[in-house]
């Protein structure tokens, strides 16, 4: 046709459909799932369109999806009534693909265990899927603008694609395939049939085959059926055909209320939290629907942010079908959905950590910091949060506690519920805070996550008991159990006469050194004077790097220590005295977390080494 325009694939694109081709893959079928599915998206499109916009080609027509197929010529045509193409949306869908879904495909598909088939739909490539059973591909589309003309897209799978204008004169797509001769199979009217039930029983618009009037799927919207009338099995299907994920869901929530308002939702929680490039996730939220219609494909209005790794669909009988968006989000309607939504999502949630905890704690580990954030970022929802955290502290460092559980095992009299902070599980149970609480037999909270500290913001109080950092200054230890060390303590005298030479060392970097009572097996700690900011401020803006400096903190020392004694004893080498003190604070910075820069301690560390063997010598 002289009309008709050459262009070439991108180099990836090029790789892509050549893997495709020459792909050895277990579901053959695949393919029609993914046409079929952008089918309905492009049918979904359009009927939001329509919400707010009447002019457009074809008002009347049906929205539906309709295959037929001609065995002798082993041809598979699928069209339907969607939103359609213009000249350039049909170069930009079909001519080209988003370098980065192409490079993570093919990635991808460098493991040799990977079922191609089974994450084509994840990378944005679903339409060359086609090429796995088509010798040629024409796609003629005519877009929903009434002035729009009609183009043809054809390729072959090679280097090349052609477009030309087309002859069509009803809205939508429709998609010609010359099967290859081992896909002749799907030019089978029975063979499609049973490949819709399979993969596309609910998709949300009728799909016909040949001349028959009846549907081949049955577009149930799954949300609104009976509960006792749905099987597992059904249920994962939905779910791993709205999300294209392949693991079934950790945890389903099926929902139907009439007052205050009549609401249906059907949400999944995903079995894991990052979504990455196995996701065909684009956004946060859910599937917002009207009466089965959709409307807002991601609302984000529907739950709180800190929720925003649930799946699924809410729809409600009470939204006007000709709402926009905007409509939609300023609408007081959508505060009593997200309020319904909402606790639905946390009674289940609740009961799921009383009925199996172990499912809980696999939950908790991969979606437990966004419910930290939801304690940071939304005070008015930390009741309804609390009772879901779970920590590990430094009696029971290696499995899950609520708080429930840590107050039930508070010691007699003990009136708070205390913490430590810190950056790394394994360190923190050394630090010389918790050498009292350890003597002490006192649980304490180990909190290690950057977002522990962003959540202490909003969490001072559990019930009756105050939140308390043992790393405070203040901090008020139980008197149960407490011990005189064994260890017989340095002099005043002489302990006066080091704190002088610690002052002078250390200058103005600390604002006081004095002796401790909480220390037992550490040297050293360092705690915050009465005025400055409390340690979860201090780190909340380190990890915010808003101009953060070291703070000047009252560095603690143990009197009954081996090293302090031993550096008394030093008195005639000045430079090692120096050298020690010196590497005492730094050590108290690094347990802290606190050190700007670690890595300048080697050379001191070094120099120690070299003045100690020096004096074996």
């Amino acid at each position: 046709m002289s009309d008709s325009q050459s262009f070439t694939f991108k180099a990836e694109t090029k790789q892509l459909l050549n893997i495709l081709i020459h792909s050895l893959y277990k579901d053959k079928e695949v393919f029609l799932r993914e046409l079929l599915s952008n089918a309905s998206d492009a049918l979904n499109r359009f009927h939001f369109e329509m919400l707010t916009n009447q002019n457009v080609l074809d008002p009347e027509v049906e929205l539906k999806i309709h295959i037929s197929v001609d065995k002798d010529e082993r041809t598979l045509v699928i069209q339907d009534t969607g939103i359609g193409m213009t000249k350039d949306e049909i170069i930009e869908n079909l001519g080209t693909i988003a370098q980065s879904g192409a490079r993570n495909f093919i990635e991808a598909t460098r493991d040799t265990e990977v079922d191609i088939s089974q994450v084509i739909g994840q990378f944005g490539v679903g339409f060359y899927s086609v090429f796995m059973a088509a010798e040629w591909v024409r796609v003629t589309s005519r877009s929903f603008k009434p002035r729009a003309k009609a183009v043809s897209w054809y390729a072959t799978g090679e280097d090349d694609f052609e477009v030309s204008p087309a002859e069509m004169n009803e809205r939508g797509t429709k998609i010609e395939i010359k099967l290859k001769e081992d896909a002749a199979e799907f030019a089978d009217e029975t063979r499609i049939r049973n490949t819709i039930k399979k993969h596309s029983d609910y998709i949300g618009f009728p799909i016909y085959v040949g001349d028959s009037e009846s549907q081949a799927n049955q577009q149930t919207s799954l949300w609104r059926s009976a509960r006792n009338e749905i099987t597992d099995e059904q249920y994962n299907d939905f779910y791993r055909q709205m999300t294209m994920e392949f693991e079934e869901p950790l945890l389903r929530i099926h929902a139907v209320t009439d007052a205050p308002v009549q609401l249906f939702a059907l949400l999944f929680i995903p079995n894991k939290a990052e979504r990455g490039m196995f996701s065909l996730r684009k956004e946060d939220g859910l599937k917002l629907y009207s009466r089965n219609i959709l409307i807002d494909e991601y609302n984000k209005d529907l739950l709180p942010e800190y929720l925003r790794f649930v799946h699924g669909v809410v729809d409600s009988e009470d939204l006007p079908l000709n709402v926009s968006r905007e409509t939609v989000q300023s609408s007081g309607l959508m505060l009593r959905l997200k309020k319904i939504v909402t606790g639905q999502v946390m009674r289940e949630l609740e009961t799921l950590a009383k009925k199996d905890a172990e499912k809980y704690i696999a939950f908790w580990e991969e979606f437990g910091v966004f419910l930290k954030q939801g304690i940071a970022s939304e005070p008015l929802e930390t009741e309804k949060v609390q009772p879901l955290l779970r920590f590990k502290t430094n009696l029971n460092a290696e499995t899950w506690s609520s708080l429930d559980d840590y107050v039930e095992r508070m010691q007699e009299g003990q009136k708070e519920i205390y913490y430590i902070v810190g950056d790394d599980p394994r360190s923190v149970v050394r630090s010389p805070h918790l050498d009292y609480f350890q003597s002490a037999g006192t649980e304490v909270l180990l909190l290690t996550d950057p977002m522990d500290s962003f959540m202490l913001m909003g969490l001072n109080k559990y019930k009756e008991y105050e939140l308390k950092n043992v790393a405070q200054a203040d901090v008020e230890t139980p008197e149960a159990n407490e011990k005189e060390s064994e260890a017989e303590k340095i002099s005043e005298d002489e302990f006066a006469t080091l704190l002088e030479r610690f002052k002078e060392i250390l200058g103005e970097r600390v604002t006081d050194i004095r002796a401790s009572n909480r220390l037992s097996q550490s040297v050293a700690r360092l705690v915050d004077p009465d005025d400055s900011l409390n340690p979860e401020l201090q780190r909340v803006y380190r990890y915010l790097g808003q101009e953060y400096e070291v703070p000047k903190k009252i560095l603690e020392l143990n009197p009954s220590h081996l090293i302090l004694k031993r550096l008394l004893a030093e008195k005639a080498d000045a430079n090692l005295q120096k050298e020690i003190i010196e590497q005492i604070y730094d050590s108290a910075l690094l347990v802290e977390g606190l050190h700007p820069d670690p890595s300048s301690m080697a050379p001191r560390i070094q120099n120690l080494m070299e003045l100690l063997l020096s004096k074996g010598a």
